[in-house]
C-alpha cells in the first residue's frame, strides 16, 4: 500500500512538473526530477538507476541554467543596457504576481523601460523588449523540451 502511494506521488511531481515548466511559481524540471528520484529510490534503482537519475539531474541543471540566461542572452544580443536587464529582471518578478500574462510579457515591458531610461531611444527599447522577450520564449521551449527528455528516460527506464 505505501509502495502504491509512494508511486502516485511520483507520478504526481512529474505530472506538476511538466505543467510547472510553463506556469509560474512553479519549478518545472525540479519536481519532474524529484518524481523521478522518488521512483528510482521505491524500485531500489533497479529499472531506474544511478545512470538515469544522474541524466536526468545533468537535464534538469541545464534547464535551470537556460531558464535564468534565456531572456539576458537576447537582450544582451542586441546590446541591452544594464538598466534593460535590471528591467527585466524586475518585469520578471512583477510577473510572477501577474499570472501567465504577466510572467510572458511584463519581462519584455521592463526590458524596454530600462532600456528607454538608459537611452531615450523608443525604437531600440521596443528591440530590446522584443528580444528579450524572445529570449524567454525560448528559453521556455527548450525546458519543456528538456522537462519531457527527462520524462521520456524515466518513463522508458521503467518500460524496459
Amino acid at each position: 500500500m505505501a509502495d502504491t502511494l509512494l508511486w502516485i506521488l511520483s507520478a504526481l511531481l512529474i505530472v506538476v512538473g511538466i505543467a510547472g515548466s510553463v506556469l509560474p511559481l512553479l519549478p518545472g524540471t525540479g519536481l519532474v526530477l524529484a518524481g523521478i528520484i522518488l521512483g528510482a529510490w521505491i524500485d531500489g534503482f533497479t529499472r531506474v538507476g544511478a545512470g538515469i537519475v544522474a541524466a536526468a539531474s545533468v537535464l534538469a541543471l541545464i534547464g535551470w541554467a537556460l531558464d535564468y540566461a534565456a531572456g539576458l542572452l537576447g537582450a544582451r544580443k542586441v546590446g541591452a543596457s544594464r538598466e534593460a536587464l535590471i528591467g527585466a529582471s524586475l518585469g520578471t518578478v512583477a510577473g510572477l504576481f501577474a499570472g501567465i500574462v504577466g510572467v510572458l510579457f511584463l519581462p519584455l515591458l521592463g526590458a524596454a523601460i530600462g532600456e528607454y531610461v538608459a537611452r531615450r531611444d523608443q525604437r531600440h527599447a521596443v528591440k530590446v523588449g522584443m528580444a528579450t522577450w524572445l529570449g524567454i520564449m525560448a528559453g521556455m521551449v527548450a525546458k519543456v523540451v528538456i522537462v519531457f527528455m527527462m520524462t521520456g528516460l524515466f518513463v522508458a527506464a521503467l518500460v524496459f
